[in-house]
């Protein structure tokens, strides 16, 4: 597990709370779609009954979508099983203070049943499962997550009373990398940048991005299961750190047709477990036109082989597919180039740094399920020894005859259902349940009337 500035511990703890430093321990895991949920245990309760023990939190929480409504079809969690509780142990790990929320800490947890086993459906557990895979193949994964969102001059309960329409983006103008407007916007953004680090963090730099109104903030890398905790908690914080200055910010794949959609690319390189030496570029005097070792050609080629199938996982919601518009910065190819903005993957850096950045996932995604998804590719490329094809050259928006990203959430269901990757990377149960949240997604979207179809059809049909 990576070490960060600021990160507190569970033995330090308990005398910042009998200090009276910290009164509330915020103590939760991630859901389906991959938000912090759990309980807020006062200091003293949180020593004497949560510490050693836990949390009972129910079940249903790993079988509802977005709106909290439990879904049918699931075999994990259903009215027939009584939505019953599961044990929340806390990873010790994970200690951090919440500085946007004086007092308070968080903790995260590993869901477990009743009879103490892992509960394999649970976001983290599945990206746990993907890297212990990894692990008994030598391989350590590292990553980083890079986060696209847009910032509102309206609140989030003025954004609704609007219907969430004419909205007004906190800029005027395409901000990429400008530093004019992105001062204007610094009482928040600099607040972001500066209460993550204390929150142990630890971030490289904000921009503008392409978008009026959007800004990316870069996380460093780390290990996969650390990345996709700060993941966690730096969305769930942006929303709150804006919350407080009346704002709203959003992390929807594509908020408006009229502009750029919000990215999470992935970038994931390989190390040896044992000595961490990186594995991904060639060795000095090695010929590969590819720049990447024989490991690095098969971990890229298995995330290309996997994209369409695990599609749904960095891409879940009927919004998603929004995003991939040709000339837009989000890809609809599933090719590679070398640093090539237009393809689905683009390999960048040299030696230790030399990397894969998936550009497949937006904002949107749940990053524990993304990671994973991203990670048995790679390992299925690994297992099955593929070739690398050359790298694509040119634009790919306009390339004949390669291989495209499901154009929409009913393509990716159907795509995942037949998925060979999933069912052996996954398992069963965990490739079930993962479908039902996407089938059940797909059935909620068809039983509502849109504004576009109101505007087209009312009086012109």
């Amino acid at each position: 597990m990576d070490k960060s500035a600021g990160m507190l511990t569970l033995e330090t703890l308990p005398h910042q709370i009998q200090a009276g430093d910290v009164h509330t321990v915020v103590v939760a895991f991630p859901d389906l779609q991959g938000r912090p949920v759990g309980k807020r245990v006062t200091g003293a309760f949180f020593l004497d009954h949560v510490l050693h023990h836990g949390i009972e939190v129910c079940d249903y929480l790993l079988a509802c979508d977005v709106d909290m409504d439990p879904l049918p079809g699931f075999e994990f969690a259903n009215w027939d099983t009584g939505y019953g509780d599961l044990n929340a142990v806390i990873d010790p790990h994970t200690v951090r203070p919440l500085p946007w929320l004086p007092g308070s800490v968080l903790v995260l947890c590993d869901l477990l049943t009743s009879d103490g086993e892992p509960v394999e459906v649970s976001p983290r557990r599945i990206l746990r499962r993907q890297l212990e895979r990894a692990a008994e193949r030598g391989l350590q994964v590292k990553c980083a997550t890079e986060l696209e969102f847009y910032l509102f001059l309206d609140s989030f309960a003025e954004a609704a009373d609007k219907h969430w329409q004419g909205l007004v983006p906190h800029a005027s103008t395409i901000e990429d990398y400008q530093l004019l407007q992105t001062s204007r916007e610094e009482y928040i953004i600099g607040r972001i940048r500066n209460q993550m680090v204390e929150a142990g963090i630890p971030i490289e730099f904000s921009k503008g991005e392409a978008g009026i109104g959007q800004h990316e903030i870069n996380i460093t890398y780390g290990g996969a299961l650390e990345v996709a905790d700060r993941h966690l908690v730096f969305k769930n914080g942006v929303k709150e750190i804006a919350s407080e200055y009346g704002r709203a910010a959003t992390f929807m794949a594509k908020w408006s047709m009229d502009t750029a959609g919000s990215s999470c690319h992935i970038h994931s390189s390989l190390w040896d477990a044992a000595t961490d030496a990186p594995l991904m570029a060639a060795a000095e005097g090695e010929s590969s036109p590819s720049g990447l070792s024989r490991t690095g050609q098969q971990w890229v080629a298995g995330q290309l082989h996997a994209a369409q199938q695990l599609a749904w996982c960095f891409a879940p919601y009927v919004n998603s597919y929004r995003r991939y518009v040709p000339d837009s910065w989000a890809p609809t190819a599933v090719v590679w180039g070398e640093d090539n903005r237009t393809c689905g993957f683009r390999t960048i850096g040299a030696g230790a740094g030399r990397r894969v950045e998936m550009r497949i996932p937006g904002a949107d995604v749940n990053p524990y399920i993304a990671l994973a998804a991203a990670i048995a590719g790679g390992l299925w490329g690994i297992d099955h020894e593929l070739e690398l094809e050359p790298a694509f050259t040119g634009n790919a928006y306009k390339a004949p005859e390669v291989p495209r990203i499901p154009a929409t959430l009913a393509e990716a269901i159907d795509t995942l259902s037949t998925s060979e990757v999933a069912v052996e990377a996954f398992g069963p149960d965990v490739h079930h349940h993962l479908l039902n949240a996407a089938r059940q997604e797909w059935s909620k979207a068809n039983t509502v009337v849109t504004d576009w179809e109101l505007a087209r059809n009312f009086e012109r049909i």
